[in-house]
């Protein structure tokens, strides 16, 4: 998998912008929870008092308050006497009866300290001025032995309390001094929760353009991946020789070449969120719990997570080898299904669609199983989770209530700390829901890299160390001792093969089925490297020069006429761009197509269906030699590429061809005497080994081989009757 990653190298500055966005989207996602608690704690419950502190007091409340502290001094000292304005007494009517302080300009980190040495205090106050037994002018008049002894008790009573009843005590006689003093508490509390509601919308709005980017961005880079992916499995396909193609079938090649890479795609989409996002907001919501002081409800969290694992690990056990199978089923569907759409004409004429359909359907649906087994084991997954956290966010109100009622939480602590399990157990939902995506996508990328690991056999040497051309023997083929076997064969195909072809003249090779025939002319472009003596074109070993200049030397016309969706024109000019229209009707007329073409209404311009399955056999090899002769190369090689024309276009063709190749190299295979009589050199195959050389009336002399197939074409009389006849 690391393999393909590498390969993001080129998208190297969207993924840096992928992996900030995220760290914005969860820095702001861990930031929500906290808005919450402050609008239900501080907006809703405290009335928009964030802090025990009193942003004004009046003298005499200070005064009051002094006298239950020994931090008298410092916290007068974070006070300062208000001036009678207009606007403060506007805000503060009590202002016009009695002085009031006003709290400085100190930092968030003063104010904290601040409270904590007034929250007491403040608590003391609001307990005893809402009491009917005792106040704090009765508290004044004590002797100083029972002032001292209730002053005791009271502080005794107050120790017992717990920090957080403690501050909304002192919170609730800020509260209480405001409303003395005359202020709007209404708009006070309006007003937080305005400012705190519009920062939430603010980093909501952030949190969100951070998600829809990323998503935009991560399609992008995956969709690049595919693409650069797919570029690289097509450049590697092209440089396989026919070794490799038997190597991997045609349907795999193209199953990993889309349904593989697509996975592949699917998984870059969401792989950033879980590598970084998913990290970030596990180990960040486990801080923000330890910091909001909820600790104590941690093994809620734990106890999630341990749910979500094993969960997720029973469906890693059943789903996973059905997973691992999935690619392998897809390409037996491609494979039957391919097999089946080419050889539709042999099915009907053999009446075997019911067996095919048969063979189709048992891989359809082996497909199907196996694809409902998995979607049935996912399906499981997400009302599993669901329901698990379901059930936590019920047990963390059940233990959540149950602090609040003892005072140790506040409502929107509990909120908090609900919205951070569940960002804890959605981080490792992600992580769980790419450990099942993660298995398919790895057998992919080993199926990707099994193509692109793949070193093709035949190979060219380094530029600087490849051979030039002899121009001097241009056009000369040699097989010099040649000898060949396919990869894993046992024995050899083509034995101690030695002939030239020369430029100017024809050499055409017959043989019966299975002798070699094609199988030799293969050699020539380098289709298969022969395994041993060598193969010269030109005066040079095929070995020692590019695949690229020794095919631009050919013109190759294969066994098999194979055309390509397009026009007639776009396939005669294949071979290349800068071909005119002059040089191409001039090879439809040497081929002679130009007969057929003619007839057609666009004639040119014809439409040609993919494999040309639009014309006919003989169309199609005309075609196919018209596409070989328009790049006018220097050696032709036809591989029995005469056997679907009739006698009179054979012969037709023959002579044209005579003219146009009077200074090339033309090597003929075929099947039909007739084809090849006239050549200037014949060889006879028979088992992969050369039993006659020479010409027709030679070989009908002294290679017993060639008569035998001449007398299964010709009868004996015209057989002696045949002469030879100049090119």
């Amino acid at each position: 998998m690391l393999k393909i990653l590498k390969n993001l190298k080129e998208s190297i500055l969207l993924v840096i912008a992928i992996i900030i966005l995220l760290c914005i989207q969860a820095a702001a996602d861990l930031n929500l929870p906290d808005f919450t608690s402050r609008i239900v704690n501080v907006g809703i419950q405290q009335g928009g008092i964030e802090y025990a502190v009193p942003e004004a007091i009046k003298a005499s409340e200070l005064e009051n308050l002094m006298y239950f502290t020994e931090s008298d001094d410092e916290i007068q000292s974070h006070y300062e006497l208000m001036e009678k304005t207009d606007e403060n007494l506007e805000e503060y009517p009590e202002l016009q009866n009695q002085d009031i302080y006003e709290l400085k300009d100190i930092s968030t980190d003063e104010k904290e300290h601040l409270e904590s040495l007034m929250a007491k205090p403040l608590a003391v106050l609001y307990q005893l001025e809402n009491e009917e037994t005792a106040n704090i002018d009765l508290i004044k008049q004590m002797p100083e032995a029972q002032r001292t002894a209730v002053l005791e008790q009271i502080n005794s009573t107050v120790n017992t309390m717990s920090d957080s009843i403690i501050e909304q005590a002192g919170i609730q006689a800020v509260k209480s001094e405001y409303a003395s003093i005359g202020m709007d508490l209404d708009k006070i509390q309006n007003n937080y929760i305005l400012i705190v509601g519009l920062q939430m919308a603010g980093v909501a709005l952030i949190s969100m353009l951070s998600a829809v980017t990323i998503m935009f961005l991560s399609s992008r880079v995956a969709a690049r991946l595919g693409r650069t992916l797919r570029e690289k499995l097509f450049k590697k396909v092209l440089s396989f020789s026919t070794a490799e193609f038997n190597q991997f079938s045609t349907a795999s090649l193209i199953t990993r070449s889309t349904n593989d890479v697509q996975q592949i795609q699917q998984l870059i989409t969401m792989l950033f969120r879980v590598l970084v996002y998913a990290p970030i907001i596990g180990i960040g919501g486990v801080i923000r719990v330890i910091r909001t002081g909820t600790l104590s409800m941690a093994w809620v969290i734990a106890l999630a997570v341990i749910l979500i694992m094993a969960v997720v690990l029973a469906l890693f056990i059943v789903a996973m080898p059905r997973f691992r199978k999935m690619q392998d089923l897809i390409d037996r569907l491609n494979l039957v299904a391919r097999e089946i759409l080419t050889g539709l004409p042999v099915i009907r004429a053999f009446n075997t669609q019911k067996r095919e359909e048969k063979r189709f359907d048992e891989a359809n649906t082996n497909l199907m199983k196996n694809s409902v087994f998995v979607n049935k084991a996912m399906s499981l997954m997400m009302p599993a989770m669901m329901f698990i956290m379901q059930a936590i966010m019920i047990l963390i109100i059940w233990v959540g209530g149950h602090s609040i009622d003892e005072g140790i939480m506040q409502v929107g602590d509990m909120m908090a700390f609900l919205q951070y399990t569940m960002q804890i157990v959605m981080a490792f939902l992600m992580i769980s829901i790419i450990s099942i995506l993660l298995p398919r996508a790895s057998v992919s990328a080993n199926r990707i890299n099994e193509v692109l690991e793949t070193e093709p056999q035949i190979k060219d040497k380094p530029e600087n160390e490849q051979a030039k051309f002899d121009e001097s023997k241009k056009g000369l083929v040699e097989f010099k001792n040649v000898s060949f076997r396919y990869p894993d064969a046992d024995t050899e195909i083509l034995e101690d093969i030695d002939f030239t072809a020369e430029a100017g003249k024809t050499t055409a090779i017959i043989g019966s089925t299975g002798s070699g025939k094609s199988t030799l002319v293969n050699l020539i472009p380098r289709f298969y490297d022969v395994t041993g003596g060598e193969l010269l074109v030109d005066g040079v070993n095929i070995k020692d020069v590019s695949q690229k200049d020794l095919r631009s030397r050919i013109g190759f016309v294969p066994q098999k006429g194979v055309l390509f969706s397009g026009t007639i024109e776009s396939n005669i000019k294949y071979g290349k761009d800068d071909i005119s229209d002059e040089e191409m009707k001039k090879a439809a007329s040497i081929a002679q197509a130009t007969e057929f073409i003619e007839k057609k209404e666009d004639k040119y311009n014809s439409p040609i269906a993919q494999g040309g399955n639009n014309v006919s056999g003989g169309q199609k090899q005309r075609l196919s030699i018209a596409r070989a002769l328009a790049i006018d190369p220097e050696i032709y090689v036809f591989d029995d590429s005469f056997s679907a024309l009739d006698l009179k276009t054979d012969k037709a063709l023959r002579e044209a061809l005579n003219e146009q190749t009077e200074n090339k190299t033309v090597i003929i295979v075929a099947q039909r005497i007739s084809t090849i009589m006239n050549a200037d050199k014949i060889i006879v195959l028979e088992e992969g080994k050369i039993v006659g050389k020479g010409t027709h009336e030679e070989l009908l002399k002294n290679c017993e081989t060639y008569r035998q197939i001449a007398l299964s074409q010709l009868s004996e009389e015209e057989l002696n009757n045949t002469k030879r006849k100049g090119r």
